[in-house]
Formats: C-alpha cells, sequence, structure tokens
C-alpha cells in the first residue's frame, strides 16, 4: 500500500518546512495539509512551502471545500499548486466540517459537492462555464491559463451518500470511518454503490485516514487519539454504531461537542471508552499499529495516511514509517 501523512498547518513556517523534507526521506507517497478556516495556516501558501521542499511527494489538501472556497478559486489555487509542483498535486475536496459553524455556515450539500467537482474540471479543461447552484453561480466563467496537467480529485467521504458519489465521480476516496472492519466494510460497499450506478470499469482510490499516536505508552497514546473519537459521535454516528458504541454514549458526546476543530472536543472525548477509541484511530504502539495496517491490506484498501496527534506528532509520523516497511518487507 502506498503511506502518506497528513498535518495542520499549524506550526511556523520553517519548522512547517522541516517536517515536510522529512516526511519525504522517510519514503511516504503523499503529503496532505488540511483546510480549517481559522484554526490553521492558509493551506494554499503552506502547500507552495511544501511543493518547494519536496521533489517526488505528492501534495494536496485533506480537505478544503465548496462553502468557504468558491469551486473557480480552488480551481485556479490547485491548478497554481499544480503547476508550481510539476503535477505533483492531488485536490482533496468535501462537505466542510465542524470549523464551519464559527463562521456562521454549514456542510455543502451532497449536490453543491457534486456541482462543485463538475465545475472545478470544466475550468480547467479549458471550458466557459455557466452555473447557478446549488451553492454557488457562475457566468461566462473561464481560465485564462487552463493547466495542461491531470489533477485527480479526491473526494472527502464517511456517510453513505458521500461515499457513494465518491465512488461515482471521484478519482480518490479519503476515507474516515475509523480503522475497524466493519466500518470500513461498509464505506466500501457504499463506494461501490456508486461505482456501479454510474458504470465505471473500477472502484476509485481508497485512501484511510489514520488518525492518532503510536506510542509504546499506551496510556499516552489512547490520550492523544480521544479527542478524534469524539469527533464521530457528532459527524458520522453511523460509524459509532457499527463499531459498537452505545446509543447514550454517542448523545453524550453529541451533547458535549457542538463545533470547532476535533481537537476541541476533550471534555466530550472523557465519557468514551477505550476499545472504542481504539476501533476508530491509532492508539497503541508499532505491534497494533502494524495490525491495522494489514487489516486495511487485507480489506483491499488502496493506501493509508496517518494523521498524527499528540505532544510529538513527527514520533509517530517516523514510527508508522517504520511499521509500513516491516508490513512491506514481510509480504
Amino acid at each position: 500500500m502506498r503511506t502518506g501523512v497528513t498535518l495542520q498547518g499549524v506550526d511556523q513556517p520553517a519548522e512547517f518546512e522541516a517536517m515536510v523534507a522529512e516526511i519525504e526521506s522517510l519514503g511516504y507517497d503523499n503529503f496532505w495539509l488540511t483546510d480549517s478556516s481559522l484554526h490553521s495556516r492558509y493551506c494554499w501558501a503552506y502547500l507552495t512551502l511544501a511543493a518547494r521542499q519536496t521533489s517526488r511527494l505528492t501534495i494536496g489538501t485533506a480537505v478544503t471545500n465548496p462553502v468557504t472556497r468558491h469551486p473557480a478559486i480552488t480551481a485556479v489555487a490547485a491548478a497554481t499548486v499544480a503547476e508550481i509542483s510539476g503535477g505533483r498535486t492531488i485536490l482533496g475536496i468535501g462537505a466542510g466540517d465542524r470549523p464551519l459553524l464559527s463562521l456562521g455556515q454549514q456542510p455543502a450539500k451532497v449536490a453543491t459537492l457534486e456541482a462543485s467537482v463538475a465545475a472545478i474540471r470544466a475550468l480547467w479543461a479549458g471550458e466557459t462555464v455557466d452555473a447557478d447552484g446549488p451553492g454557488f453561480a457562475l457566468h461566462d466563467a473561464h481560465y485564462r491559463f487552463p493547466p495542461k496537467l491531470d489533477i485527480p480529485v479526491y473526494l472527502s467521504a464517511t456517510g453513505p451518500r458521500t461515499l457513494e458519489l465518491a465512488g461515482r465521480i471521484a478519482d480518490g476516496v479519503i476515507l474516515l470511518a475509523g480503522l475497524h472492519p466493519d466500518g470500513i466494510t461498509f464505506a466500501l460497499e457504499h463506494i461501490d454503490r456508486g461505482v456501479a450506478a454510474a458504470g465505471r470499469s473500477q472502484r476509485p482510490h481508497v485512501a484511510v485516514w489514520a488518525y492518532g499516536a503510536i506510542d509504546e505508552d499506551e496510556q499516552a497514546a489512547i490520550a492523544a487519539a480521544r479527542t478524534i473519537a469524539a469527533w464521530f459521535p457528532q459527524t458520522a454516528p453511523v460509524h459509532c454504531r457499527l463499531a459498537g458504541l452505545s446509543e447514550e454514549i454517542i448523545d453524550q458526546v453529541r451533547g458535549s461537542y457542538a463545533g470547532g476543530e476535533f481537537q476541541e472536543a476533550a471534555r466530550a472525548a472523557e465519557a468514551l471508552p477505550v476499545d472504542f477509541v481504539k476501533r476508530m484511530a491509532l492508539a497503541g504502539g508499532r505491534d497494533e499499529a502494524r495490525q491495522h495496517l494489514r487489516t486495511l491490506a487485507g480489506l483491499g484498501v488502496d493506501s493509508v495516511t496517518v494523521f498524527p496527534l499528540g505532544a510529538d506528532r513527527m514520533a509517530t509520523v517516523r514510527a508508522f514509517a517504520e511499521c509500513a516497511a516491516a508490513e512491506a518487507a514481510a509480504v
């Protein structure tokens, strides 16, 4: 399987550049950066830094959205980074997440997400686009410098409708479904429904996001992973039920965590049992991480991207690279 790393733009520019350079040196294939409105630095500026600091990594957003970023502006931004990086760019886009609430916005509807991807691709192709929604408008819109590059579009997906949309139209799927077999199988089935509905010959690339920490101090790893586990009851309760979380705890977490980036869910996360945290995130040592990788490979996942949490994120990035190399050597 291919491997990647996702970071948030929370580090100073020089520190960020050093981190990205090390990620490439560790042998990762992809580097992703979040676009989290007020909660991190400007993603397109930092992706430009990443492009300049690397020569091999594919770089992309994980993810932007059509609510805070008009699709035409996203098209220009992604095409510009693709030119700067020599074509090493993926556009990751989704409906948007809890941080949108700080801006008085709600996540995009599935129809808006689909229309946005269509408009972006048309602009990249050099077409003149006229569109009136849903969610945005384009009137006689055209790109004066259409990129002569093939920029893949990956959709972030968790729920059934977005998973099926990804199966219908995406080049790849950024899959937020935890790390346990039931959740991944559920997601793949819905992606495949979209593939079949569109009459496509094959499933798009499936990239699973593995949030959390790899630490031989298991309690430290669990503590680092708890906040992302709390994201699921609020945003994707279906995956909580698949992982065996009770309705009582789902409701309790939903009542404690209303919005903001997932790191702001610490209080809500206290209610989550350890076994649920371990099903949804990296929350243990290297042996446990390698078992997750074996499970995902057996389910047919194409790549796994680590999203490191906790006090020493690069320690998790290094440990994940070791685990991935060990699993590759064992095949």
